[in-house]
């Protein structure tokens, strides 16, 4: 994904004698899907042709050994470089013109224009949504419509309100003159909306009064490596998604594979956990390592973190209560499934979402809980009395939702009957296709049903599915 924009880079400067082809080896199970991978062009705004290779076959005939790999193949087919990782455009723009230089010098270039016919998104009112916000308070929904690179507001029956961005950019500014690529996450304080733009590799400030568009981190550059200091003189790497607390913006910093804080106060951009390393290893904030860290969500003492690559659930102290990264699903980069159990024994693939909402109350015990005596609940210990929070996760390569007790580490499926469609039922006869973000309000759970182009909305008493209409959209 992170190579994507290098390679538009490189298109453009050599639009008649580059050709990009793609080669989709898939990791997932999910990603074996023609239909998959058609929607994930779509999404991703590929303009090139793109192979699929569900067998690894490709992968096998070039002895490709890691995602991503470049090979470089002369006029004459013969495979003449090969470059494992990532790379920036100013490194390859000055080899790819001298090897312009030399075909064009021995006659072997063919300039002329290739015919085929790029895949089309579809005309729908919302596009690859992948996050969504929901405040009880305000009675209000927000909505990153991806795809269409702009942030919808709504009542949280459907109503619109109003939508600020007009067009793919990086640009400050009104309603309609913003602009954003891709944004995922969202974070809520008062009349003052925060969006991890992640294609601009940047976070966003949104006055909810006036429409207003600011940036506050981000130079609209991808960094290679994120650096601690001011917010707006630092490049970040695909901010995925965000949450508030204590005015403390929380940053799923998914390209570099760790957890970034951003004081709203001072405006200083600190990393909060992980060491960089891609990998699924807990401890100590600083030498814990995440996989593309994707989701956030918070019960106020605790971060949860959908960690997408490991298809894992992580959960992060905050200041004041503890030093440390701990799992509780997940087992490594390759081991996903679908399955229901306690701790090790549940397997997600390739999770983008989390939310937290409390359970329904236990019984009535005469020893007073931890809030009756002024102590926060803590999820993770439980304890008679108390009103547990419930994580729910967005299993987006499973098309399901399912239900995590921390506490505990039960993870069961709770509503999607696994097979990507759009259908609405209850429990398993409902249908979700890649769900990408959660949020919860009293007794209603929020999705953006990515692939399907829709909201969804979860009845946690009945476990009925339905779909939002976006009414004014």
């Amino acid at each position: 994904m992170h190579l994507l924009p290098q390679l538009r880079k490189l298109e453009r400067a050599f639009p008649r004698e580059l050709v990009v082809v793609g080669v989709h080896s898939p990791k997932f199970t999910n990603e074996r899907s023609t239909e998959s991978l058609r929607q994930a062009v779509l999404r991703l705004e590929v303009s090139h042709p793109v192979v699929s290779d569900p067998g690894m076959r490709v992968w096998s005939e070039y002895a490709i050994g890691a995602w991503p790999t470049v090979i470089v193949v002369d006029p004459a087919g013969k495979v003449i470089g090969k470059h494992e990782g990532e790379f920036r455009f100013e490194e390859f723009q000055p080899l790819m013109a001298d090897m312009v230089t030399e075909f064009d010098a021995r006659g072997m270039l063919d300039r002329r224009d290739l015919a085929f016919e790029p895949e089309t998104p579809p005309k729908t009112p919302l596009l690859f949504p992948g996050k969504v916000l929901a405040d009880a308070a305000s009675g209000r929904l927000f909505v990153a419509d991806s795809g269409h690179h702009r942030i919808v507001m709504a009542t949280l029956d459907g109503k619109l309100l109003r939508v600020v961005g007009t067009e793919k950019g990086f640009r400050d500014g009104g309603p309609t003159e913003a602009a954003f690529d891709t944004p995922q996450g969202m974070a809520l304080a008062g009349e003052q909306l925060y969006v991890a733009d992640t294609g601009n590799h940047a976070i966003r400030r949104i006055d909810l009064i006036s429409g207003q568009v600011a940036t506050l981190a981000g130079t609209g550059e991808q960094a290679r490596r994120v650096k601690e200091g001011p917010g707006v003189m630092s490049a970040l790497n695909s901010p995925w998604d965000l949450v508030l607390h204590q005015e403390v913006l929380y940053i799923a910093m998914a390209g570099s594979h760790q957890i970034w804080s951003f004081d709203l106060q001072s405006g200083e951009l600190v990393r909060y956990a992980g060491s960089g390393r891609e990998a699924l290893v807990d401890g100590p904030l600083a030498r814990a390592t995440f996989a593309q860290p994707s989701g956030l969500a918070s019960d106020g003492r605790r971060l949860y973190v959908a960690d997408s690559e490991s298809s894992a659930v992580r959960v992060v102290d905050l200041p004041g209560v503890g030093n440390q990264v701990r799992t509780l699903v997940g087992q490594g980069l390759f081991d996903f499934g679908d399955e229901d159990g306690v701790g090790s024994r549940a397997r997600l693939q390739h999770d983008l979402g989390v939310a937290v909402a409390p359970s329904a109350p236990p019984a009535l015990t005469p020893t007073l809980s931890q809030g009756e005596r002024g102590i926060p609940p803590d999820p993770l210990t439980g304890g008679r009395g108390q009103v547990e929070s419930m994580l729910y996760i967005a299993d987006s390569y499973n098309h399901r939702i399912k239900r995590l007790n921390p506490r505990t580490t039960e993870t069961r499926s709770l509503v999607g009957s696994g097979t990507p469609a759009l259908q609405d039922g209850i429990g398993a006869s409902a249908s979700f296709w890649e769900p990408g973000g959660l949020s919860a309000v009293p007794g209603r759970l929020y999705v953006a049903d990515t692939n399907n182009h829709a909201v969804r909305v979860v009845d946690l008493a009945s476990l009925r599915v339905s779909t939002l209409e976006m009414e004014g959209l």
